[in-house]
C-alpha cells in the first residue's frame, strides 16, 4: 500500500466516513450519509483502528465488510483513501472498527467540500437582474435592501445549506449574509449563491431546506470559511470523545 498512513494519519485525528454500494449507482461523494469519528492507532501502513462512530447518543454499528471512502482530517490538509471493516470489538468500554485500506492514501484537494453541520444566523435576498448583471462584472451590489431570517444547518467552503420559512427559486442569485469567527476574529460574509435545490421538509410543512453553491467567490473568503470549519469541527471532536 502507500506507506503514508503512520506519517500523516495520527492517533485522535479526525476521520469520515461514507459508505460505497458497490453495485449501484454512486451517488456524488457529497451527498452520500457521512459518519465522523476518531482514529485511535496506526497498526500497519494498510490497517488502521477507528472509534464506532455515536450519533445522537446512539452508537453506529458499520457492517463487517462494509466498505467505504475514508477521509483523515489534519490541519488544514485532507487525506482519502477506500477502506474495508475488517474487525470490530469493544476494548476498555470502547467498540472499536478495524480498516483494511483498499486503496493507496492520496491529498483530497476537494477540502472545500467538507460540510460542517450548525446553526448559524443567516439574512439574505434574492438578486435583481441588474445585480445579476453585475455579479458577472464583478462589480458591487446594490445597498440597504431588506433581508430575510433564515438558519443555516450546514456550511463549506464550496456552499451552504439553510432553512426558512419561505422559498427561493431553482437557479436564482441570491446575497447570503453571515458572521463567522475565525481565529478569534468575527467577520461579516456577504456572499453571493445560486440555488441549486428547495425542498419542503416533510416534517415541518412551511419550512424550506435551501441547497446553494457559493458564486464567484473571493478566494481569502473560501480559505477563512474553510479555516472555520476546520476549527469548529476539532472543538465539537474534542468534546465528543471526553
Amino acid at each position: 500500500m502507500s506507506g503514508l498512513l503512520s506519517k500523516y494519519v495520527m492517533p485522535g485525528g479526525e476521520v469520515e466516513l461514507k459508505a460505497i454500494e458497490r453495485g449501484r449507482k454512486q451517488a456524488d461523494a457529497r451527498e452520500r450519509k457521512s459518519h465522523r469519528s476518531q482514529v485511535l492507532g496506526v497498526l500497519s501502513e494498510d490497517r488502521v483502528e477507528i472509534a464506532m462512530p455515536i450519533e445522537e447518543g446512539k452508537l453506529i454499528l458499520l457492517p463487517m465488510d462494509g466498505e467505504y471512502d475514508v477521509y483523515f482530517y489534519g490541519d488544514n490538509v485532507v487525506y482519502q483513501c477506500n477502506a474495508r471493516v475488517v474487525d470490530r470489538y469493544k476494548h476498555n468500554g470502547r467498540y472499536v472498527l478495524v480498516m483494511d485500506l483498499t486503496s493507496n492514501l492520496r491529498n483530497y484537494q476537494r477540502r472545500e467540500y467538507y460540510r460542517f453541520s450548525c446553526a448559524l444566523e443567516m439574512d439574505s435576498r434574492q438578486l435583481g437582474e441588474e445585480e445579476e448583471i453585475s455579479i458577472a462584472a464583478q462589480e458591487e451590489l446594490l445597498p440597504g435592501l431588506p433581508l430575510k431570517s433564515s438558519v443555516i444547518v450546514d456550511i463549506s467552503g464550496g456552499g451552504l445549506r439553510f432553512v426558512a420559512y419561505y422559498a427561493y427559486e431553482v437557479n436564482s442569485l441570491i446575497l447570503c449574509k453571515y458572521h463567522l469567527t475565525v481565529e478569534g476574529r468575527e467577520k461579516e460574509y456577504r456572499l453571493v449563491g445560486k440555488v441549486l435545490a428547495v425542498n419542503e421538509l416533510s416534517h415541518k410543512p412551511g419550512v424550506f431546506d435551501h441547497r446553494v453553491q457559493y458564486v464567484n467567490v473571493d478566494p481569502q473568503d473560501r480559505e477563512e470559511i474553510i479555516q472555520y470549519i476546520f476549527d469548529e469541527a476539532r472543538k465539537t471532536h474534542r468534546k465528543t470523545v471526553r
